[in-house]
């Protein structure tokens, strides 16, 4: 009886790696071994970055608010503060947005809130 070897099942899988590890440095992308061990780490960092990215944006966001607050005479968390007790429901994405490319709507959005008594200004 022949031996069996998986040839085809073998060379389409490693076929699959190396054009999966396109475009990596020296070895990594041309020699199997290093080339699934290269692809394997890829795909768990991008499986971790994609969810660390959700926190990177919100830190922006908060950032490009308070600064566009602090121009205003308010920090950021007085700023949600009074937004929180006027009952204004804006996520930090759009509040980011209009403060970057509508400031006219955010002077409006801030000048519409009160200001919290103990509010100290920038």
């Amino acid at each position: 009886m022949s031996r069996a070897t998986s040839g085809k099942t073998t060379r389409r899988r490693h076929k699959e790696v190396l054009k999966g590890t396109k475009g990596h440095y020296a070895a990594r992308h041309a020699l199997f071994r290093t080339a699934n061990e290269s692809l394997t780490h890829a795909l768990d960092y991008a499986y971790c970055h994609r969810r660390e990215r959700k926190g990177d944006f919100r830190r922006l966001w908060i950032s490009r608010i308070n600064a566009a607050a602090r121009e205003r005479g308010m920090t950021y968390s007085g700023l949600m503060s009074a937004l929180k007790t006027a009952k204004v429901k804006v996520n930090r994405k759009m509040l980011a947005e209009m403060a970057t490319r509508d400031p006219q709507g955010f002077d409006q959005l801030v000048t519409s809130v009160p200001k919290p008594p103990n509010a100290r200004t920038a």
